[in-house]
């Protein structure tokens, strides 16, 4: 990994982990914990652009209940909505 990405990285742990709802939290800050280490400066631009948004659409893309936006799709989508990373 790449250590100019450690503080952006810090910083989007701290946003993925205090969204407002447990339900959230685990799911933002799940995929976090589980794919960070992988990402390099692209990924983790798409990861703050997501974090911009709100939790009810960003659940609801990985829940399948909402379409999900051409600037989300992707590998990285594919991998959030296997949701396989949550652990409760």
């Amino acid at each position: 990994m790449d250590d100019t990405l450690k503080p952006r990285l810090a910083r989007a742990k701290f946003r993925a982990w205090h969204r407002g709802t447990r339900e959230a939290d685990y799911m933002i800050g799940g995929f976090f914990d589980r794919y960070h280490s992988e990402w390099d400066e692209a990924a983790l631009a798409w990861f703050e652009a997501l974090l911009e948004e709100e939790d009810v659409d960003i659940m609801g893309w990985a829940l399948g209940s909402l379409a999900v936006p051409p600037e989300y799709a992707g590998e990285q989508m594919i991998a959030f909505r296997r949701l396989d990373f949550v652990r409760i």
